[in-house]
Protein backbone atom coordinates (compact mmCIF):
# COMPACT_ATOMS: atom_id res chain seq x y z
CA UNK A 1 0.00 0.00 0.00
CA UNK A 2 1.54 3.35 -0.86
CA UNK A 3 1.76 6.49 1.41
CA UNK A 4 -1.13 7.96 -0.70
CA UNK A 5 -3.41 5.09 -0.06
CA UNK A 6 -2.26 5.03 3.84
CA UNK A 7 -3.27 8.56 4.28
CA UNK A 8 -6.71 8.05 2.33
CA UNK A 9 -7.54 4.92 4.48
CA UNK A 10 -6.99 6.65 7.45
CA UNK A 11 -8.69 10.10 6.78
CA UNK A 12 -11.53 7.52 5.51
CA UNK A 13 -11.68 5.98 8.91
CA UNK A 14 -11.32 9.11 10.83
CA UNK A 15 -14.15 10.29 8.89
CA UNK A 16 -16.40 7.14 9.54
CA UNK A 17 -15.81 7.74 13.13
CA UNK A 18 -16.85 10.99 13.42
CA UNK A 19 -19.95 10.62 11.61
CA UNK A 20 -21.08 7.53 13.84
CA UNK A 21 -20.46 10.22 16.77
CA UNK A 22 -22.44 12.71 15.19
CA UNK A 23 -25.50 10.30 14.05
CA UNK A 24 -25.62 9.05 17.63
CA UNK A 25 -25.39 12.39 19.56
CA UNK A 26 -28.32 14.05 17.31
CA UNK A 27 -29.99 10.69 18.04
CA UNK A 28 -30.09 8.94 14.86
CA UNK A 29 -29.07 5.63 15.62
CA UNK A 30 -31.32 5.43 18.63
CA UNK A 31 -32.79 2.08 17.12
CA UNK A 32 -29.35 0.08 16.34
CA UNK A 33 -28.56 0.85 20.12
CA UNK A 34 -31.87 -0.39 21.65
CA UNK A 35 -32.35 -3.23 19.52
CA UNK A 36 -28.95 -4.77 19.59
CA UNK A 37 -28.46 -7.89 21.29
CA UNK A 38 -25.93 -10.51 21.16
CA UNK A 39 -23.00 -10.77 24.04
CA UNK A 40 -19.59 -10.05 24.49
CA UNK A 41 -16.32 -10.61 26.58
CA UNK A 42 -14.20 -7.01 26.44
CA UNK A 43 -10.50 -7.29 27.01
CA UNK A 44 -8.98 -3.87 29.20
CA UNK A 45 -5.67 -3.73 30.51
CA UNK A 46 -4.13 -0.11 31.85
CA UNK A 47 -5.70 2.70 32.78
CA UNK A 48 -3.74 5.92 33.35
CA UNK A 49 -4.57 9.88 34.45
CA UNK A 50 -2.68 11.16 31.16
CA UNK A 51 -1.09 10.55 27.76
CA UNK A 52 -2.40 6.77 27.46
CA UNK A 53 0.04 5.92 24.70
CA UNK A 54 3.34 6.80 26.26
CA UNK A 55 4.65 3.22 26.67
CA UNK A 56 2.39 0.72 24.84
CA UNK A 57 -0.82 1.19 22.67
CA UNK A 58 -3.12 -0.77 25.20
CA UNK A 59 -3.72 1.98 27.78
CA UNK A 60 -6.53 4.26 27.96
CA UNK A 61 -7.01 7.46 29.96
CA UNK A 62 -9.16 6.54 33.29
CA UNK A 63 -11.68 10.12 31.99
CA UNK A 64 -12.02 7.45 28.24
CA UNK A 65 -12.60 4.45 30.18
CA UNK A 66 -15.24 6.41 32.43
CA UNK A 67 -17.41 7.46 29.93
CA UNK A 68 -17.30 4.09 28.16
CA UNK A 69 -18.99 2.40 31.29
CA UNK A 70 -21.58 5.16 31.22
CA UNK A 71 -22.40 4.52 27.33
CA UNK A 72 -22.08 0.54 28.21
CA UNK A 73 -24.57 0.97 31.14
CA UNK A 74 -26.91 3.13 29.09
CA UNK A 75 -27.52 0.93 26.46
CA UNK A 76 -26.05 -2.79 27.47
CA UNK A 77 -26.45 -5.33 30.73
CA UNK A 78 -23.31 -5.47 32.09
CA UNK A 79 -22.42 -8.63 33.35
CA UNK A 80 -20.52 -10.89 35.86
CA UNK A 81 -17.88 -13.56 33.84
CA UNK A 82 -19.61 -16.12 36.05
CA UNK A 83 -23.43 -15.30 34.68
CA UNK A 84 -21.51 -14.73 30.78
CA UNK A 85 -20.47 -18.77 31.28
CA UNK A 86 -23.78 -19.67 32.53
CA UNK A 87 -25.64 -17.21 30.00
CA UNK A 88 -27.68 -15.22 32.44
CA UNK A 89 -28.73 -13.01 29.39
CA UNK A 90 -30.81 -10.16 29.21
CA UNK A 91 -33.29 -10.59 26.05
CA UNK A 92 -33.72 -7.03 25.49
CA UNK A 93 -30.46 -5.31 25.54
CA UNK A 94 -26.97 -6.57 24.44
CA UNK A 95 -24.75 -8.49 27.07
CA UNK A 96 -21.34 -7.36 28.00
CA UNK A 97 -18.62 -8.80 30.45
CA UNK A 98 -15.54 -6.59 31.30
CA UNK A 99 -12.41 -8.45 32.23
CA UNK A 100 -8.68 -6.53 32.87
CA UNK A 101 -5.50 -8.09 31.77
CA UNK A 102 -2.44 -8.02 33.59
CA UNK A 103 -2.56 -7.05 37.05
CA UNK A 104 -1.72 -3.04 37.05
CA UNK A 105 -1.78 -1.23 39.91
CA UNK A 106 -3.52 1.37 38.61
CA UNK A 107 -6.47 -1.20 37.72
CA UNK A 108 -6.90 -0.80 41.71
CA UNK A 109 -6.73 2.38 41.81
CA UNK A 110 -8.68 3.71 39.27
CA UNK A 111 -10.70 0.99 37.85
CA UNK A 112 -12.24 -0.17 41.12
CA UNK A 113 -13.53 2.81 42.47
CA UNK A 114 -15.45 3.56 38.79
CA UNK A 115 -16.89 0.13 39.03
CA UNK A 116 -18.22 1.06 42.34
CA UNK A 117 -19.53 4.11 41.00
CA UNK A 118 -21.42 2.68 38.67
CA UNK A 119 -22.32 -0.56 40.04
CA UNK A 120 -20.61 -2.47 36.92
CA UNK A 121 -18.68 -5.86 37.97
CA UNK A 122 -15.34 -6.91 35.77
CA UNK A 123 -13.21 -9.55 36.31
CA UNK A 124 -9.04 -9.24 36.80
CA UNK A 125 -6.64 -11.57 35.84
CA UNK A 126 -3.32 -11.37 37.46
CA UNK A 127 -0.15 -12.74 37.63
CA UNK A 128 2.10 -14.37 40.82
CA UNK A 129 5.33 -11.91 39.49
CA UNK A 130 4.58 -10.20 43.29
CA UNK A 131 5.60 -13.54 44.52
CA UNK A 132 8.89 -13.55 43.05
CA UNK A 133 9.82 -10.27 44.38
CA UNK A 134 9.00 -8.41 40.88
CA UNK A 135 6.98 -5.82 40.16
CA UNK A 136 6.97 -5.13 36.62
CA UNK A 137 5.78 -7.36 34.06
CA UNK A 138 9.00 -8.41 32.11
CA UNK A 139 6.91 -7.38 28.59
CA UNK A 140 6.52 -3.98 30.13
CA UNK A 141 10.20 -3.86 31.01
CA UNK A 142 11.45 -4.34 27.97
CA UNK A 143 8.95 -2.21 26.19
CA UNK A 144 9.83 0.41 28.77
CA UNK A 145 13.73 0.04 27.70
CA UNK A 146 13.47 -0.36 23.93
CA UNK A 147 11.61 3.21 23.83
CA UNK A 148 13.97 5.34 25.86
CA UNK A 149 17.13 3.03 25.32
CA UNK A 150 19.94 4.24 23.27
CA UNK A 151 19.74 3.69 19.37
CA UNK A 152 22.30 0.07 19.76
CA UNK A 153 22.67 -1.97 22.95
CA UNK A 154 24.65 -4.98 23.87
CA UNK A 155 22.50 -7.81 25.56
CA UNK A 156 24.94 -11.06 26.31
CA UNK A 157 27.30 -10.01 24.00
CA UNK A 158 24.77 -9.78 21.09
CA UNK A 159 24.35 -6.84 19.20
CA UNK A 160 20.98 -5.17 18.86
CA UNK A 161 19.69 -2.34 16.91
CA UNK A 162 16.28 -0.54 17.08
CA UNK A 163 13.80 -0.71 14.82
CA UNK A 164 10.33 -0.98 13.72
CA UNK A 165 8.03 -0.06 16.83
CA UNK A 166 11.01 0.95 18.97
CA UNK A 167 11.95 -2.97 19.30
CA UNK A 168 15.59 -3.76 19.62
CA UNK A 169 16.29 -6.67 16.49
CA UNK A 170 19.16 -8.46 16.50
CA UNK A 171 22.37 -7.15 14.38
CA UNK A 172 22.80 -10.89 13.72
CA UNK A 173 19.55 -12.32 12.67
CA UNK A 174 17.09 -9.23 12.18
CA UNK A 175 14.97 -11.39 15.17
CA UNK A 176 13.10 -8.62 17.76
CA UNK A 177 14.98 -9.50 21.40
CA UNK A 178 11.28 -9.99 22.73
CA UNK A 179 10.20 -12.71 20.09
CA UNK A 180 13.40 -14.48 21.27
CA UNK A 181 12.45 -14.09 25.35
CA UNK A 182 9.02 -14.62 24.55
CA UNK A 183 9.86 -18.56 23.25
CA UNK A 184 12.02 -19.38 27.32
CA UNK A 185 11.05 -19.49 30.87
CA UNK A 186 10.89 -16.41 33.20
CA UNK A 187 15.07 -17.69 34.01
CA UNK A 188 16.33 -15.79 31.05
CA UNK A 189 13.60 -12.59 30.67
CA UNK A 190 14.93 -11.99 35.05
CA UNK A 191 18.43 -12.13 34.02
CA UNK A 192 17.41 -9.36 31.12
CA UNK A 193 15.56 -7.53 33.25
CA UNK A 194 18.91 -7.44 35.49
CA UNK A 195 20.86 -6.95 32.57
CA UNK A 196 19.44 -3.75 31.08
CA UNK A 197 17.77 -1.75 33.79
CA UNK A 198 20.69 0.54 33.77
CA UNK A 199 20.11 1.43 30.38
CA UNK A 200 17.44 2.98 31.38
CA UNK A 201 16.45 3.34 35.13
CA UNK A 202 13.03 4.24 35.16
CA UNK A 203 11.92 3.43 38.19
CA UNK A 204 13.72 6.83 39.34
CA UNK A 205 10.82 8.99 38.20
CA UNK A 206 7.82 7.97 40.04
CA UNK A 207 5.26 9.92 38.20
CA UNK A 208 5.92 6.56 36.05
CA UNK A 209 4.56 4.21 37.64
CA UNK A 210 1.08 4.31 36.62
CA UNK A 211 2.45 2.51 33.08
CA UNK A 212 3.64 -0.61 34.67
CA UNK A 213 3.79 -0.87 38.40
CA UNK A 214 2.04 -4.36 39.35
CA UNK A 215 -0.63 -4.48 42.37
CA UNK A 216 0.75 -5.51 45.78
CA UNK A 217 -0.56 -8.85 47.43
CA UNK A 218 -2.99 -6.29 49.93
CA UNK A 219 -4.75 -4.90 46.38
CA UNK A 220 -5.45 -7.75 45.05
CA UNK A 221 -7.06 -9.29 48.19
CA UNK A 222 -8.68 -5.85 48.59
CA UNK A 223 -10.13 -5.49 45.03
CA UNK A 224 -11.16 -9.19 45.59
CA UNK A 225 -13.43 -8.14 48.52
CA UNK A 226 -15.30 -5.81 46.56
CA UNK A 227 -18.59 -7.44 45.09
CA UNK A 228 -17.88 -5.88 41.74
CA UNK A 229 -14.45 -8.07 41.27
CA UNK A 230 -13.74 -11.13 40.83
CA UNK A 231 -10.25 -12.29 40.36
CA UNK A 232 -8.97 -14.45 37.70
CA UNK A 233 -5.59 -16.14 36.93
CA UNK A 234 -3.13 -14.81 33.98
CA UNK A 235 -0.23 -17.10 34.33
CA UNK A 236 2.40 -17.18 37.10
CA UNK A 237 5.29 -15.04 34.99
CA UNK A 238 3.30 -14.37 32.14
CA UNK A 239 5.24 -16.36 30.21
CA UNK A 240 3.56 -17.59 26.43
CA UNK A 241 1.78 -20.89 27.81
CA UNK A 242 1.89 -22.26 24.59
CA UNK A 243 5.71 -21.58 23.99
CA UNK A 244 7.22 -22.74 26.87
CA UNK A 245 7.69 -26.51 27.93
CA UNK A 246 4.01 -28.27 28.64
CA UNK A 247 4.95 -29.63 32.23
CA UNK A 248 6.44 -25.81 33.03
CA UNK A 249 3.27 -24.23 31.72
CA UNK A 250 1.09 -26.73 33.58
CA UNK A 251 2.99 -25.73 37.13
CA UNK A 252 2.71 -21.97 36.47
CA UNK A 253 -1.21 -22.65 36.43
CA UNK A 254 -1.61 -24.65 39.39
CA UNK A 255 1.17 -22.22 40.98
CA UNK A 256 -0.70 -19.11 40.25
CA UNK A 257 -3.75 -20.50 41.03
CA UNK A 258 -2.60 -21.18 44.72
CA UNK A 259 -0.88 -17.85 44.81
CA UNK A 260 -4.15 -15.93 43.93
CA UNK A 261 -5.98 -18.13 45.94
CA UNK A 262 -4.41 -17.87 49.38
CA UNK A 263 -4.37 -13.88 48.82
CA UNK A 264 -8.21 -13.59 48.60
CA UNK A 265 -8.79 -16.88 50.00
CA UNK A 266 -11.80 -17.56 47.69
CA UNK A 267 -11.69 -19.97 44.88
CA UNK A 268 -10.26 -18.82 41.28
CA UNK A 269 -11.54 -20.79 38.25
CA UNK A 270 -10.51 -18.56 35.90
CA UNK A 271 -8.00 -18.45 33.70
CA UNK A 272 -7.32 -15.62 30.52
CA UNK A 273 -4.27 -17.11 28.74
CA UNK A 274 -1.06 -14.17 28.32
CA UNK A 275 -1.11 -12.79 24.87
CA UNK A 276 -4.11 -15.00 24.01
CA UNK A 277 -1.98 -17.73 23.42
CA UNK A 278 -2.75 -21.28 23.64
CA UNK A 279 -3.49 -24.63 22.17
CA UNK A 280 -4.90 -28.00 22.62
CA UNK A 281 -2.29 -29.20 25.44
CA UNK A 282 -2.69 -25.89 27.24
CA UNK A 283 -6.47 -26.22 27.61
CA UNK A 284 -6.04 -29.84 28.81
CA UNK A 285 -3.77 -28.81 31.42
CA UNK A 286 -5.54 -25.99 32.52
CA UNK A 287 -8.49 -28.12 33.00
CA UNK A 288 -6.30 -30.42 34.86
CA UNK A 289 -5.09 -27.48 36.90
CA UNK A 290 -8.60 -26.75 38.04
CA UNK A 291 -9.73 -23.84 35.99
CA UNK A 292 -13.32 -24.51 34.47
CA UNK A 293 -13.59 -20.93 32.44
CA UNK A 294 -10.39 -20.47 30.04
CA UNK A 295 -10.29 -16.92 28.16
CA UNK A 296 -8.61 -16.56 24.73
CA UNK A 297 -8.73 -13.76 22.30
CA UNK A 298 -9.59 -15.31 18.83
CA UNK A 299 -9.90 -18.97 18.73
CA UNK A 300 -7.25 -20.66 16.69
CA UNK A 301 -9.37 -23.68 16.51
CA UNK A 302 -12.72 -23.83 14.88
CA UNK A 303 -13.35 -26.71 17.44
CA UNK A 304 -12.60 -24.68 20.65
CA UNK A 305 -16.34 -23.03 19.61
CA UNK A 306 -17.76 -26.05 20.71
CA UNK A 307 -15.45 -25.93 24.12
CA UNK A 308 -18.18 -25.36 27.10
CA UNK A 309 -14.60 -23.98 28.79
CA UNK A 310 -13.60 -21.58 26.17
CA UNK A 311 -14.89 -18.10 25.04
CA UNK A 312 -13.43 -15.54 22.94
CA UNK A 313 -12.63 -12.20 24.16
CA UNK A 314 -12.64 -8.45 22.08
CA UNK A 315 -10.27 -6.11 22.81
CA UNK A 316 -10.94 -2.61 23.13
CA UNK A 317 -9.13 0.24 21.03
CA UNK A 318 -7.89 2.79 22.60
CA UNK A 319 -7.51 5.14 19.65
CA UNK A 320 -11.53 5.67 19.14
CA UNK A 321 -14.19 7.59 21.16
CA UNK A 322 -16.67 6.03 23.69
CA UNK A 323 -19.30 6.08 21.32
CA UNK A 324 -17.26 4.27 18.28
CA UNK A 325 -16.20 1.89 21.10
CA UNK A 326 -19.95 0.91 21.92
CA UNK A 327 -20.89 0.27 18.27
CA UNK A 328 -17.71 -2.09 17.61
CA UNK A 329 -17.97 -3.92 21.13
CA UNK A 330 -21.50 -5.21 18.96
CA UNK A 331 -21.11 -5.32 15.87
CA UNK A 332 -17.64 -7.15 17.21
CA UNK A 333 -15.23 -5.05 14.17
CA UNK A 334 -13.36 -1.33 13.92
CA UNK A 335 -13.52 -0.02 10.86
Amino acid sequence: MTIYHKIRSKLLRESKCLLRDIRYYLGLDHSFYKNARGSRILIYHGICKHDHTRFNPIFLTAKTFEKQLKLFKKHCNIITLDDYYNKRFSDDKFNICITFDDGYANNYQYVLPSLEKHNVPATFFVTGITNEGYDILWNDFLGIVSKYGPEKIIYKTELYYKGAHNQYFSAENHIALKDKLRKGGFVEKADMMKILYPVVPFKNDEWNTDYWLQMTKGQIKELAASPYAQIGAHGYYHNDLALINIEDAFNEMVQVKQYLETIIEKPVISIAFPYGSYNQGIINKAKSAGYTQLLAMDFSNDADVADQTMRERFTVNPFISPVNQLYATITRKYD
